[in-house]
């Protein structure tokens, strides 16, 4: 394990040059103080749980404190959002400090977001609020924990700086962790800007550094597209599988390596609605629950566009094609493990679809039901669950299809709990046990968040004392406004 002060930089993108980012001083913030710290994202920097406790720790982390061989940069790039070409966009609020190895020699970059003002600000003040600080950092160690890809979440610090949102707010950073933070957006800036030499030495750039693998193919950048096709079908599976909404699916949100990135408005399903809209921004839900895999798919075709000097059209269309097989095929998977099922049947898909059709409109709670359906017996499970449902007669028809399908697995009870409980969760990232955290750390208590996040860490394991965590959310809990500036 390392100091502090022995952290290993060696800033790859910032040798790319001018063209990529520009080089700005991150703006500190008045007196930062350490709300929260991930013991597990602080082990990927080879730094032990103790050294949170140092004010240097702190210091550092909220850019009051540089390491001299950090080079701090904000990154330009564009992107579609809400279906619009946005010609520029860029780190407004953030900057990459540099990219830190660890003794694995893997990369990780340091993303400093609400460091203060960039070229990119777009008339932004370039900062970051608590409340939103807040919920990025629980929701990036919670997905990593559920495993579902995501970039993760370092620390998060508040200070006595006043940011104005729609109201007075205390200024905030979080320090973000990912092994790049190129977005499908930076491809779409050098493409639509013709720069297609800086362009190339981009994809050269993303290939050797983070998908060497696709150097041995004989096309390697058909190869690439092809992995960031596969990653994004299976994150996304896994978001629709866990009933996580991302809320902003914009081009430049999207990570070239197939990981949850650049979320705000997030929400997990409380009860389950496939139109659920997660943004209050969103009029038009373009980014509801049930639009996010066409939208994946309509995203990668973005990224697609800005391919063509390198890859033929052909065989991007063809990749193309694989995109929804590819994602049944790992939500079906998942889904089956879910139900208990360790084997495929033909007709799985069909017992999973008409499950949800049921669910919708009976305000059954998405996460509580695959918990409750895997702690007893599956004829006794659904026979509790069945008063629930708003067609009883229909969901009996389930349950006894889905019975049928739990025997002929031929496996004792307490196994298959087992199997259940490690991918169902009992603790989910539930938007009202978010904003009780956050309203508690604006007053100055930081102990909620603190709480939350470790239980979240641990979301599929029984957590004696913390049952008040996995109740249902109150009526009002459900129905949270959340919007970008969240």
């Amino acid at each position: 394990m390392k100091t502090l002060t022995e952290l290993h930089f060696d800033n790859r993108f910032a040798r790319l040059g001018d063209v990529f980012s520009t080089e700005v001083t991150p703006q500190p913030l008045e007196q930062p103080r350490l709300v929260v710290a991930s013991e597990a994202a602080m082990t990927l920097l080879d730094l032990e749980p103790p050294v949170a406790a140092d004010p240097l720790f702190t210091e550092l982390f909220s850019g009051h404190k540089l390491w001299s061989t950090a080079e701090p940069r904000a990154m330009v790039y564009s992107g579609h959002q809400f279906g619009s070409y946005n010609p520029q966009l860029g780190d407004g609020r953030g900057l990459l400090l540099g990219e830190v190895v660890n003794e694995k020699g893997q990369y990780w970059d340091l993303h400093l977001k609400g460091a203060g003002m960039t070229p990119y600000s777009r008339m932004g003040d370039g900062r970051a609020v608590l409340r939103s600080s807040i919920r990025e950092f629980l929701a990036s160690e919670h997905l990593h924990a559920l495993g579902i890809p995501s970039s993760r979440a370092l620390c998060v610090t508040s200070s006595d700086t006043t940011v104005y949102r729609e109201r007075p707010e205390r200024g905030a950073m979080l320090m973000r962790l990912s092994p790049s933070h190129v977005r499908f957006g930076h491809f779409e800036f050098f493409y639509y800007t013709k720069q297609h030499d800086e362009l190339k030495q981009l994809l050269d750039h993303v290939v050797e550094s983070h998908f060497a693998e696709c150097l041995e193919h004989p096309e390697p950048y058909h190869s690439f597209f092809r992995e960031v096709l596969e990653r994004t079908a299976e994150m996304v599976a896994r978001w629709q599988a866990y009933g996580f909404c991302h809320g902003v699916m914009n081009t430049d949100n999207m990570s070239i390596l197939g990981i949850t990135f650049d979320f705000g408005p997030y929400a997990f399903l409380d009860d389950f609605d496939a139109r659920f809209i997660c943004n209050h921004s969103d009029h038009a839900g373009r980014y509801s629950y049930e639009n996010q895999v066409p939208i994946a798919h309509w995203n990668l075709a973005a990224l697609a566009q800005a391919l063509t000097p390198f890859i033929a059209i052909e065989q991007l269309r063809g990749t193309m094609d694989l995109f929804l097989p590819i994602y049944e095929a790992a939500w079906l998977d998942l889904m089956r493990k879910r139900l208990g099922l360790d084997t495929a049947e033909e007709n799985d898909k069909e017992l999973v679809q008409r499950l949800l059709q049921l669910m919708q409109g009976s305000a059954i709670d998405y996460t509580r039901f695959f918990r409750e359906l895997g702690n007893i017996p599956a004829k006794q499970a659904v026979a509790r669950l069945r008063d629930d449902f708003v067609d009883i007669k229909a969901f009996d028809d389930w349950a006894g299809s889905y019975c049928e399908r739990v025997d002929r697995e031929g496996e004792d009870q307490q196994a298959r709990r087992q199997r259940m409980d490690a991918v169902n969760p009992k603790y989910i990232l539930r938007n009202y046990l978010a904003q009780q955290a956050i309203e508690a750390a604006e007053s100055g208590d930081y102990g909620p968040v603190r709480e939350l996040h470790a239980v979240l860490s641990h979301p599929f394991d029984e957590q004696p004392g913390m049952d008040r965590y996995a109740e249902r959310p109150p009526e009002w809990g459900k129905h949270l406004e959340i919007s970008c500036s969240s």
